[in-house]
């Protein structure tokens, strides 16, 4: 039977592993926490890139129904036939600040085409969304989500957080936190889905 190495640049973990047993019990700690460190570095670097892409899926985005800024509630399952982001933010957030306008000129490229975007705000007080948006114009649908409720079914723990949504209703892409330029991977799942 042979043995795959996961590997690493001049490590391998077999080479740890005999390591640890053959220097003995005193260094055994540090051989260990090498070990473990090995292990660990591959997801440490891939959560600072703060992206997850997701495959495609056959899990439904969870369905919810919040209040909007100009017309009344709007539920998510009611965008059936549409490519819809949601994006979960807050007043309070830096980078929520910078990457609306980002999102707004996705919607004016795209909305023609049967693309929606839902603006979960996540603050605990509507007014406090609304003073933001009287300095950042948005055209797309601004909900509130003042309880969490609709975060906690997405398990939002990033601000912001995107949520791309396939015409089925399937969650195709998550994508945690913002930094300049990361529209244009929304904008290349989006194009890839209108194909779909």
């Amino acid at each position: 039977m042979k043995q795959r190495l996961l590997t690493f640049p001049s490590l391998s973990l077999l080479r740890l592993k005999s390591t640890c047993s053959v220097l003995g019990k005193a260094a055994r700690p540090a051989a260990t926490f090498a070990l473990t460190f090995a292990l660990l570095l591959p997801n440490l670097l891939f959560i600072n890139s703060a992206a997850v892409a997701a495959s495609p899926s056959t899990e439904l985005a969870p369905d919810f129904t919040l209040k909007s800024k100009e017309s009344g509630n709007i539920r998510l399952s009611e965008q059936r036939g549409n490519i819809v982001l949601v994006n979960f933010w807050a007043s309070w957030c830096g980078p929520c600040r910078e990457e609306l306008p980002a999102m707004e000129a996705l919607y004016q490229e795209y909305a023609d085409l049967g693309f929606e975007i839902l603006a979960v705000n996540v603050d605990d007080e509507a007014s406090k969304a609304d003073v933001l948006l009287n300095d950042i114009e948005v055209s797309f649908p601004v909900l509130y989500d003042t309880q969490g409720e609709v975060s906690k079914l997405y398990d939002v723990n990033a601000m912001p957080t995107t949520v791309i949504v396939d015409r089925d209703g399937n969650q195709r892409l998550l994508h945690m936190g913002y930094r300049s330029g990361d529209e244009k991977k929304y904008e290349k799942a989006i194009k890839l889905l209108m194909r779909e």
